[in-house]
């Protein structure tokens, strides 16, 4: 697995970010995150069987001076990998951590031999759906009544990552 033990200087103003793999650790805190981003949050028990007995789940959090401020998933299998969560805590929203965190999984998954991601997002969800078209993600179909809390669809979308490996998407008129 990659070494996310690397302190990153962005543009977004935050320093001393760091991304590493999630522990069992962690897992509390990630549940908290998960039940104030979502409204059909994944549980304790869901973190614990990924990181124990799903041999495709790669999972990460991104921390600043020791306080989890994110987190993402994928499975990864053969040469694709599939966001199945992204989320950062409330009160540090908006100042580009998110795009951080999704770089940092897709330079990962290209680093471990993915060409391609891909991830479902709530077709009301416009806010994550411009983050992904920024990196590269487009529309590829509609899974309707996916999300169970409501049954609202799922757009799903597809980007060809970077071979380059700089966590985003291949270009337009780049060879693919």
């Amino acid at each position: 697995m990659r070494d996310w033990q690397a302190d990153e200087r962005g543009t977004s103003g935050e320093t001393d970010i760091v991304f590493r793999s999630m522990t069992l650790q962690d897992i509390g805190t990630i549940a908290a995150i998960e039940r104030e981003s979502f409204t059909a949050p994944w549980t304790e028990n869901a973190f614990r069987n990924e990181l124990t007995q799903n041999l495709f789940a790669k999972y990460m959090v991104m921390e600043q001076n020791g306080v989890i401020l994110g987190y993402g998933g994928m499975w990864l299998i053969v040469d694709e990998a599939h966001v199945t969560n992204i989320a950062v805590r409330e009160p540090y929203r908006g100042r580009g951590l998110g795009e951080r965190l999704l770089r940092e999984l897709m330079r990962t998954a290209r680093w471990m031999g993915a060409r391609r991601m891909t991830l479902e997002v709530r077709v009301s969800n416009g806010v994550a759906q411009g983050l992904y078209r920024k990196l590269g993600f487009v529309p590829s179909g509609v899974r309707p009544g996916y999300y169970s809390d409501n049954r609202e669809d799922a757009l799903i979308m597809w980007a060809d990552l970077d071979p380059d490996g700089d966590g985003g998407a291949e270009t337009e008129g780049e060879e693919r």
